[in-house]
């Protein structure tokens, strides 16, 4: 498949089925995002794979607990990721703070598309979650409270009945310019 037609297929999967995920499927996603650029070369990230059963139940639970309850279906997920972020290095730290710029959300959104690119090219779905729980899955992670999770995807084989929606995107020349 060439990349295009990769992007072009990929999409928000919520619907899986029970199958198990490849472990080495997963190391392939997994170095597909270890690969990625990063401001100074700092790779700010951490993906915690969540496969085991009952802990994956834990978080999903976690996941929706208060005003975060929408997402139900991580719940029947095979596999969940929390990308954790790591400290950046000093300068990193120095650019963020005079370009009012989080280099390491770009760095997260680089690794993490790199991951989910890889997924749906070994025809693996995955939704990118931004609405969770945060403090409630790092204490069933027993990830420390000055780290932070940005990001959770879920990750399984789309179910038979998924039917991947059209793509609803404005025309190239209303999201870009030429100077």
């Amino acid at each position: 498949m060439d990349f295009m037609e990769l992007v072009r297929k990929r999409c928000s999967v919520r619907k899986y089925d029970s199958r198990p995920l490849k472990r080495e499927d997963i190391n392939s996603c997994l170095e597909a995002a270890r690969l990625a650029p990063s401001a100074c070369n700092s790779q700010p990230w951490n993906f915690i794979i969540v496969a085991e059963p009952v802990l994956k139940e834990k978080v999903a639970e976690a996941m929706l607990r208060g005003i975060y309850g929408n997402n139900t279906f991580v719940r029947q997920v095979p596999v969940l990721v929390a990308v954790v972020t790591e400290k950046s290095q000093w300068f990193t730290r120095v650019a963020n703070f005079l370009r009012d710029t989080k280099m390491y959300c770009i760095d997260l959104g680089i690794a993490g598309e790199h991951f989910i690119l890889r997924a749906a090219e070994l025809g693996i779905g995955t939704c990118w979650l931004g609405w969770f729980n945060e403090r409630q899955v790092k204490k069933a992670l027993g990830i420390p409270k000055h780290k932070r999770i940005d990001v959770m995807i879920s990750m399984g084989y789309p179910a038979s009945e998924f039917i991947p929606p059209e793509k609803n995107r404005k025309a190239i020349n209303e999201m870009s310019s030429f100077a």
